[in-house]
């Protein structure tokens, strides 16, 4: 893994100047994107720099499950507000669909869809528990796109922002994650410390599916200094 530390108040300015950098470089990049609160400030910035994504393609991680069409907490919503509404120049998007009758069909299509061709760019939220997308712990690094149960701990915090939360999502897997060309895992916040001390320092396994992204030839950690605190010299 490469490790790239920032100041907490120049994190997002710094990844979204290495972001604009593949950008102009390849403005037909095809990107899986991540939702919540550690993408949001950086989302903001890429806006405000008013990029033209037109032919540019986005493809939303993940998504969870008993949540209604237009809640705050689900994925669409959040890549839809927190990005693609603030962009002059957005680019075509595609979303998992919560409501699909047959949701494990919905996760093959939407598999197929990314593996139609090379993915650039995936970014990558970290979990509190150490899941990626939706991959809790548990999962393998064999595992493709499919619907999940959600781990405790992960329920416990969507609590937070719905009411009853979330108990399933449907998820890329963690195969179609290391067949990115390239992936960068954003790590913001001291709460965060430990668990990617984990991930970068960790032994490699189902407890922490994080760590399978040791093995991915380009994986590059974007962090601030309280995320980076307990990192190794």
């Amino acid at each position: 893994m490469h490790l790239e530390v920032f100041a907490e108040e120049e994190w997002a300015g710094r990844v979204a100047d290495e972001w604009g950098e593949r950008l102009q470089a390849n403005p037909r990049m095809r990107m899986v994107l991540p939702t919540g609160a550690t993408p949001r400030p950086l989302y903001r910035e890429m806006a405000r720099r008013s990029p033209d994504l037109r032919s540019s393609k986005v493809y939303v991680l993940d998504e969870f499950l008993g949540l209604p069409p237009g809640h705050v907490a689900r994925c669409d919503v959040m890549m839809q507000q927190d990005f693609i509404d603030l962009l002059d120049e957005p680019p075509i998007l595609d979303a998992l669909d919560a409501e699909a009758e047959d949701l494990d069909a919905e996760a093959a299509r939407f598999a197929t869809a990314v593996a139609s061709g090379a993915i650039d760019l995936t970014m990558l939220g970290l979990g509190a528990n150490g899941h990626i997308a939706l991959n809790e712990p548990g999962s393998t690094p064999e595992d493709g796109a499919r619907v999940v149960t959600l781990h405790p701990g992960t329920v416990a915090s969507m609590s937070a922002v719905a009411d009853p939360p979330p108990r399933r999502g449907v998820t890329l897997g963690v195969a179609d994650i290391l067949r990115s060309e390239a992936v960068w895992l954003l790590v913001t916040g001291s709460g965060k410390a430990e668990m990617l001390a984990r991930t970068v320092d960790g032994p490699i396994g189902r407890e922490v599916p994080a760590t399978y992204l040791q093995n991915h030839p380009n994986t590059t950690v974007f962090a601030d200094e309280p995320a980076a605190r307990l990192l190794r010299p």
